[in-house]
């Protein structure tokens, strides 16, 4: 096909002829397609090296599908503009990404608790540790086992060899002193 007659043919019969071999086919498409292509590019990225490089990469997909392209499906241009669209669209992101300095990112948050707050949980054990120890032992053996190491009732019974009320019990018992001893030390411990 001579250049000069691609005017009288449609953007489906041009694919169609390149992907029969027609070279000059590709060429009249290509000079029909790209500088619409190239603008709406150059629109979206701001940049016409970078437009250049995407409306080429859009066309080099398009002859890449011509041997597999459907009449009447999509139009050319329209899977052109949608092409060039998504390639843009990734460069965006791709840029923003990059664009983030480490200096322009935040810190992030430190999960280690401030120094004061240390302070204050370990003047808190402490105060805990010197109450567990005034309990009787059965007292704060089930105490201990109950609300620091999380055992369920049925489990303390077994580790101790008691029922699970004898476990009601020494634990109720076993909170209620821990309560009077650490009521007097409750503003110190608040802080």
């Amino acid at each position: 096909m001579a250049l000069d007659q691609s005017d009288q043919l449609d953007d489906d019969a041009l694919i169609v002829l390149f992907a029969n071999g027609d070279s000059a086919a590709a060429e009249a498409l290509t000079l029909r397609l790209s500088p619409l292509a190239l603008s709406f590019a150059r629109r979206m990225l701001g940049d016409l090296a970078e437009a250049e490089d995407v409306v080429q990469e859009a066309m080099l997909r398009l002859w890449r599908i011509a041997p597999d392209w459907r009449t009447g499906e999509a139009k050319p241009a329209t899977w052109l503009y949608r092409v060039v669209n998504n390639l843009c669209i990734d460069r965006i992101r791709k840029r923003n990404r990059v664009n983030v300095g480490l200096d322009d990112m935040a810190e992030p948050p430190d999960p280690t608790p401030s120094v004061e707050i240390q302070m204050i949980r370990s003047d808190r054990m402490a105060a805990l540790d010197v109450a567990l120890a005034s309990l009787p032992d059965r007292q704060r053996q089930a105490v201990v086992l109950r609300h620091i190491e999380e055992l369920s009732n049925p489990e303390i019974a077994q580790v101790m060899n008691i029922s699970v009320e004898a476990v009601e019990s020494l634990t109720a018992r076993g909170k209620r002193t821990l309560a009077k001893v650490l009521t007097s030390q409750k503003e110190e411990l608040s802080s």
